[in-house]
């Protein structure tokens, strides 16, 4: 499944938490830019720009995901 991309939020949270983890950064924001730009393939990103940077935010800042 990890080489299936969908455009939905669930396949790019997926896609961002494994990126996420393997990002070496310790500004937030900037981790999160970098994620992004890896990820600039994926459909979800490309259909819905602002809405996956609002997730990706949502995961991180408010989830406290990865913390």
């Amino acid at each position: 499944m990890k080489d299936k991309l969908y455009d939905n939020a669930d396949s790019f949270a997926m896609s961002f938490d494994e990126e996420w983890k393997n990002m070496d950064c310790d500004d937030l924001r900037l981790k999160i830019d970098k994620v992004l730009e890896t990820l600039s393939e994926h459909p979800f990103l490309i259909s819905n720009p602002e809405n996956a940077k609002k997730l990706a935010e949502f995961r991180i800042f408010s989830l406290k995901k990865f913390q």
